[in-house]
């Protein structure tokens, strides 16, 4: 494993495992791992894995989903783009491809045991790790996430005071696929919400 975080980041950014050395079918078309790694950023957002959009721009959250979570976050795009802040790193760096119906395959297998332990470890500064979905909860919570998304992320207060460092609060993706959840689930809004956005504050002081 490459001495010090740069040295990491660019590997990761020349990791092709997905496609020479496969666990299951190849990756369906080149790499392009998307990873914004930061020595200062108090805050890590875990996410899933790249959209087409990220996949075509190299940037992480620019579609749909990071105007939601964006807005989710109380941020502008400025700040949410300013490696001082915020890290980014989705728990597949690629985007997998996409399944019979349209929708993007679950990050892939190699990744995260292949990366993300070094890069966690080499970014010792992060507060607060944003678990966004499934995948990235089952990660970073271990056995604190409960059986499914919607009780892990009902679960926020108690995972959030763990006496644990960073802290974690987990979140639903913000894909409009999921639209319908937060219908179901008003409390998201109403309560976890502001605590996010006072969480975020209180580490980076952005004001919209």
């Amino acid at each position: 494993m490459p001495d010090g975080l740069d040295a990491l980041v660019a590997h990761i950014r020349a990791c092709r495992i997905c496609r020479d050395r496969p666990s299951g079918s190849p990756l369906p078309h080149e790499p392009r791992p998307v990873v914004v790694a930061s020595s200062c950023a108090p805050i890590l957002i875990a996410g899933q894995a790249p959209g087409t959009k990220v996949h075509a721009t190299g940037l992480p959250f620019n579609d749909r989903s990071g105007d939601r979570l964006r807005d989710w976050m109380g941020v502008t795009r400025e700040a949410f783009y300013d490696a001082g802040k915020f890290a980014i790193a989705p728990m597949g760096f690629c985007f997998p491809g996409q399944d019979a119906r349209g929708g993007d395959l679950p990050p892939r297998r190699e990744c995260a045991p292949a990366w993300r332990a070094a890069l966690v470890a080499a970014m010792p500064q992060v507060e607060l790790v944003l678990a966004i979905g499934a995948h990235a909860q089952a990660w970073h919570l271990g056995n604190a996430r409960a059986r499914n998304l919607t009780e892990t992320v009902a679960n926020w207060r108690s995972i959030l005071m763990r006496n644990t460092a960073p802290r974690v609060l987990p979140l639903p993706h913000p894909s409009w696929r999921n639209t319908g959840w937060l219908r179901k689930n008003p409390w998201f809004e109403d309560d976890l919400l502001p605590v996010l956005r006072r969480e975020i504050s209180m580490r980076i002081g952005d004001k919209r």
